[in-house]
């Protein structure tokens, strides 16, 4: 089923790039068959080694790699060899490439950020790229993070407007309790003034949103005193320079900067 959601992505992405044809590699290249090789240009976590085949896949070309995604590869590192009609293997090159260096940007931003949390771990949010979520979220995981909540199906997250919304806190998780007991419920708490109000509401993860360092050391200990089994989350604001800071006051530490603001590895494909 993965492997036909992403083929069905992959050809639509086909769809958008292409158009009725690569006039230029139509008219140039001809039939010709060729061999290339993507090679990584610095040193970075490696992911979408699969779904960059897909994409040569679908135009007919053959792949492989000793590689898998989630490993660490070096500079001059070959990471595909491809062979196939040479229009079919260029019209591929761009959104291959743009598949690889994508994905593997977050997951090595991921990486560094599971490293520096330590015992911590580090989710992603829903700051993804409209229709690239699926692919962002399994780059998080290549990395060694959590995807988090994929859709808003996934579970409950009560957030500030959604508080303000139902009139109170307590009457909003009352609400949330009517739904599937098998859906779990967080309620996103951005005021100290808060904390207990929330812990004391038999809720399953509490997030502590955009709170400076010295309220999240207070408000964990205030949670996990009413509470050890509530998971507690930081966000807001959480970045590579100040993960080891926030951590040890947390269960998870979600941030959208791992999806919303990362380098590109950079990446290129050489016909040999």
């Amino acid at each position: 089923m993965e492997d036909h959601f992403v083929r069905n992505e992959i050809q639509r992405f086909l769809r958008e790039d292409v158009g009725y044809g690569d006039i230029t590699s139509d008219l140039i290249c001809g039939d010709e068959e060729i061999d290339c090789h993507i090679i990584a240009k610095e040193d970075f976590v490696l992911s979408g080694l699969r779904e960059a085949g897909i994409v040569f896949e679908e135009l007919g070309a053959k792949w492989t790699s000793s590689l898998s995604s989630g490993d660490s590869v070096k500079k001059g590192d070959i990471l595909m060899n491809i062979q196939g009609v040479s229009s079919n293997v260029l019209s591929a090159e761009r959104l291959a490439l743009n598949i690889l260096m994508r994905m593997s940007g977050i997951a090595t931003k991921v990486s560094k950020m599971v490293k520096l949390a330590g015992d911590t771990k580090v989710a992603a949010t829903r700051k993804t790229t409209p229709g690239f979520r699926y692919f962002e979220k399994k780059a998080v995981v290549h990395g060694g993070g959590d995807p988090h909540r994929y859709r808003l199906d996934d579970m409950i997250l009560i957030k500030d407007n959604h508080i303000k919304s139902a009139g109170g806190l307590e009457k909003a998780v009352r609400l949330a309790k009517k739904g599937s007991i098998y859906k779990k419920i967080e309620v996103e708490v951005s005021s100290p003034s808060r904390v207990s109000e929330a812990a004391n509401l038999d809720v399953d993860i509490i997030m502590l949103d955009n709170m400076s360092i010295q309220e999240v050391e207070i408000a964990y200990k205030q949670i996990k005193d009413i509470d050890p089994g509530i998971i507690v989350e930081i966000s807001g604001n959480i970045n590579i320079d100040n993960i080891a800071d926030y951590a040890p006051f947390a269960d998870v530490v979600s941030s959208g900067a791992i999806t919303h603001s990362v380098k590109s590895a950079d990446v290129s494909m050489n016909i040999i």
